[in-house]
């Protein structure tokens, strides 16, 4: 690999640097919400799924004992 010196490297860095785009402050905020909420469903879904098993697992230890 070809070595370059540190002021290249800054160029080059800057240079990618200014080809990023950015989301906007309300495709962020929109972005930020979706996470929330999906944490939200996801969260209540396992709830729901645990106290399932529970109840499963409880019948079961019953009926055999």
């Amino acid at each position: 690999m070809a070595k370059t010196n540190l002021a290249q490297f800054v160029r080059e860095v800057r240079q990618e640097a200014a080809k990023v785009t950015w989301p906007s402050r309300k495709e962020t905020g929109i972005t930020t919400g979706m996470v929330f909420l999906m944490v939200i469903v996801a969260a209540i879904f396992f709830m729901l799924v645990d106290q399932i098993l529970a109840i499963a697992i409880q019948f079961l230890l019953r009926v055999g004992g």
